[in-house]
């Protein structure tokens, strides 16, 4: 998103909705914003050309599809050049099971949100994509027993 773009009240009003229900109808989001439908629709429009609104998404039961266990995997790089940092970036998002990388500071470089069918398999996923790499120094796991959304994003 570029740095000089200005959201008004509705804008920001349009992606808290969204973002609390993603398949709100235009027209509902209209009227829950006081605007004419087609002032709404080109206001989203906007929003996702500009990036502020980059993609909708189902939230989705993983034990339901086989996917009963989910973990953070802590990963800390051999090297911090931007050359492993990007090279990891590719690697990690392409891995199966990986919902979401995140690059943190601390001890730890990454971390690593995944889902596998139990415990077999998240030891293969270290075993066989993390700790056989010479990239990777350490990599250490923890189980997620539960997993509860928050409200979400309120715009200010």
């Amino acid at each position: 998103m570029p740095k000089d773009l200005r959201l008004d009240d509705t804008d920001r009003r349009i992606v808290t909705l969204l973002a609390q229900d993603g398949r709100m109808s235009n027209a509902a989001l209209a009227e829950a914003c006081g605007i004419a439908q087609s002032t709404c629709l080109t206001r989203l429009r906007a929003l996702r050309d500009n990036g502020v609104i980059r993609g909708f998404h189902a939230e989705v039961d993983l034990a339901a599809l086989g996917y009963a266990l989910q973990a953070l995997v802590s990963v800390r790089l051999a090297g911090h050049g931007r050359d492993h940092i990007d090279q990891f970036r590719a690697l990690a998002t392409a891995l199966p099971g990986v919902l979401a990388v995140y690059h943190v500071t601390g001890q730890t470089d990454y971390l690593l949100h995944v889902a596998v069918p139990d415990a077999d398999a998240l030891r293969d996923f270290v075993l066989d994509h993390l700790v056989s790499r010479a990239s990777i120094a350490h990599a250490e796991t923890s189980l997620i027993f539960e997993h509860i959304r928050g409200v979400g994003i309120t715009t200010p």
